[in-house]
């Protein structure tokens, strides 16, 4: 039976499924694309991997060192340079530097320039010097080499030297003000032998350019060369090898740690043959005849002097005037001090009037151009005239002051240095070679026996900036023309309007005339000055001291040298350099000894008799030549050459007074009181 609830039954309809619905698939095509290009990257990234840490990781090694490390240098104790007895020339010295840690100066905002302003007020030095000296050469703003800075950025940088060591410590105690400011001991170059300048001869460093830098892999920018004299040419002994260590910096050049170190290894020393007591009266000597001679009233305005061993060709002493201090370079030198080195008012100190200056050598020449007319058929034993003057050419060649002598043996020529009768010798050989149609040298006697002694090129001296003086034959005349003729010819056109002097102006004009048209011709003039040594003739001091020490040894030509040994700091021989003959004059005996006789009459009956009349002959004979070397525009430059003794010949002794008097007036005493030095040793 029903029951009947009383609600109302509602029927709820039965959802209708509709017809099942088609899935679709993704197609995996891109999956396994990605996962190609996937594994071909990690394939190419671990062969890049085995290359760089397999194959190539040795190069990649270094290079990455390269990046990261850097290598600074400690350089080697310099080697000193001793005179012949052991005294010492140039040593080493401690020295306080300030220095300035190149951090700081990277870190500030006016790149130090207030720190370097505070350290200068202190201790009392130029601001604009020290400044300087933190500028690395090159670069915008720095100032010209030496004043700049060539050493390494890596380490500290030295901007004051010498300086007290009181006052360098009250800077050292207050870090708060002066930050990165040390103070450093470094070793100089000092000069223990205050009586010797020798500047010339020792020379001075110099810090090295970026250029030879790279070019050479023993040299780094903290090192210093060998700039002149003995410090240029054996810089590679005196050097030494400098200490090595790696350190590393960080991507702002910052030094943060210290990889590898090697310690430096001390420079040789080099033993000389100079004769420290010789060396200081030579370089006395020529300061004092510089100083007579502008007294009156010559210009002087440079000397040199030579004293060489004849049988070694060992350089004894040597001096060029005006020289310097070459301790100047020790503490770096200042721009003002280097322009004043390098000007023409000062002379030109830097300049080594020994080897590095010509000079037409005069009189002093005979002794080639005497074995020359010999050699032509000059009768040895006949006498032959002196006039005052002779016509050659066209013009008029006179003996000093016109002053004419009578019949002359070759021993009174050369005693009283009668022009005149070498004028003619060398003119009529002039004609006989052909004239102006002869155009070679080589059948030319003055030529070749100027050649045979050696003259027209170089010593081969130890020294640098040597220079090989002129032997002006035909051919030289020719190449010379070749080279200067455009400007002759130019000259001939506008003349020389800027010269005050209408004499000089005058005589300029016709000559460079006769450049432009034919300057190439060898001249009768040519060959009458070539015989007294005028005109183009030009040797250096050196020169002429090998020439006369082949006079007074029979006829070898010696390689002059500065330098007899090198040693170890301890005094081992590392290298006994031996003498070395250049040469041989190839003189007869009979032609040497007629020359000697000439030479040995001027001290005791010719022109050199006022300057040797208190020196003892007897007991030590010197046998000299004085000469007066003329030239256009210029006053004359007194020579003085010299053997002696003549009886066993040592020493040559040669002087020279550029535009300072007459030979026999100023430069036969200066040798006369060299040869006073020699002979009471």
């Amino acid at each position: 039976m029903s029951r009947r609830t009383g609600r109302t039954q509602v029927r709820v309809p039965r959802p209708q499924t509709s017809p099942p619905a088609a899935r679709r698939h993704r197609s995996v095509r891109p999956l396994w694309g990605l996962l190609a290009v996937a594994l071909l990257l990690g394939t190419v990234l671990a062969g890049r991997l085995f290359d760089l840490q397999v194959v190539n990781h040795e190069q990649l090694a270094v290079q990455a060192a390269d990046v990261s490390t850097r290598v600074v240098t400690e350089p080697a104790l310099r080697g000193r340079i001793l005179a012949a007895d052991g005294t010492l020339l140039v040593a080493n010295a401690p020295t306080t530097v300030v220095t300035v840690d190149p951090r700081v100066l990277l870190e500030s905002d006016d790149e130090g320039r207030a720190l370097i302003e505070q350290v200068a007020l202190e201790l009392d030095l130029p601001v604009e010097s020290l400044w300087g000296r933190t500028r690395l050469c090159g670069t915008e703003g720095a100032p010209p080499v030496p004043s700049c800075f060539s050493g390494s950025p890596y380490q500290p940088i030295p901007i004051a030297f010498d300086v007290d060591p009181v006052a360098a410590l009250a800077v050292l105690e207050r870090p708060e003000r002066f930050p990165g400011i040390a103070i450093d001991t470094r070793p100089v170059r000092t000069y223990p032998e205050t009586s010797v300048n020798a500047a010339h001869l020792l020379g001075y460093l110099g810090r090295p350019t970026q250029e030879e830098v790279s070019a050479r892999d023993d040299l780094a920018a903290e090192d210093l060369l060998g700039r002149a004299g003995l410090e240029a040419t054996y810089d590679a002994q005196l050097r030494g090898t400098s200490g090595r260590t790696t350190v590393t910096i960080d991507p702002r050049g910052v030094v943060t740690g210290q990889l590898d170190h090697s310690d430096p290894v001390s420079g040789h020393d080099l033993v000389t043959h100079l004769d420290a007591d010789l060396q200081a009266e030579v370089e006395r000597t020529l300061a004092g005849t510089v100083r007579i001679s502008r007294a009156q009233g010559w210009p002087a305005e440079s000397a040199a002097a030579v004293v060489l061993d004849v049988r070694t060709g060992g350089v004894v002493a040597a001096a060029s005037h005006p020289t310097y201090d070459p301790s100047i370079w020790t503490t770096g030198v200042t721009q003002a001090q280097y322009d004043a080195l390098t000007s023409d008012a000062s002379g030109q100190p830097l300049v080594n009037r020994v080897v590095s200056e010509t000079f037409p050598p005069a009189s002093t020449f005979k002794v080639i151009s005497l074995p020359a007319a010999l050699a032509t058929g000059v009768d040895p034993d006949q006498e032959y005239a002196c006039p005052g003057a002779v016509d050659i050419g066209g013009r008029r060649f006179t003996n000093y002051e016109s002053r004419a002598h009578g019949p002359l043996s070759l021993q009174r020529i050369m005693e009283v240095s009668c022009d005149t009768v070498f004028y003619g010798w060398a003119y009529d050989e002039w004609r006989a070679q052909g004239g102006l149609a002869q155009e070679s040298d080589l059948t030319d006697p003055w030529v070749i026996t100027s050649e045979q002694f050696g003259l027209g090129q170089r010593t081969g001296v130890d020294l640098p900036g040597e220079t090989s003086g002129v032997v002006p034959g035909r051919e030289w005349k020719r190449a010379y023309w070749e080279a200067t003729r455009e400007d002759s010819c130019a000259r001939a056109e506008t003349g020389y309007p800027e010269e005050t002097d209408q004499e000089r102006r005058e005589f300029l004009e016709q000559l460079a005339r006769e450049n432009c048209a034919d300057g190439w011709q060898y001249r009768p003039g040519d060959a009458v000055n070539f015989s007294i040594g005028q005109g183009d003739v030009a040797v250096t001091p050196l020169q002429l001291a090998v020439v006369y020490a082949a006079i007074a040894n029979g006829g070898t030509l010696w390689e002059p040298q500065v330098v007899d040994e090198v040693r170890t700091p301890a005094g081992e021989l590392v290298d006994d350099l031996a003498p070395v003959a250049s040469g041989e004059v190839g003189l007869e005996p009979e032609v040497l000894e007629i020359v000697r006789s000439g030479l040995a009459g001027v001290n005791t009956n010719g022109t050199g008799v006022p300057a040797f009349a208190t020196f003892d002959l007897e007991a030590y004979p010197v046998a000299g030549k004085t000469g007066s070397a003329e030239s256009f525009g210029e006053r004359s430059t007194a020579w003085y050459a010299s053997y002696g003794p003549t009886t066993d010949p040592q020493y040559a002794v040669v002087v020279v007074i550029e535009q300072g008097g007459i030979g026999g007036d100023i430069a036969a005493p200066a040798a006369r009181r060299i040869w006073d030095a020699i002979a009471g040793q």
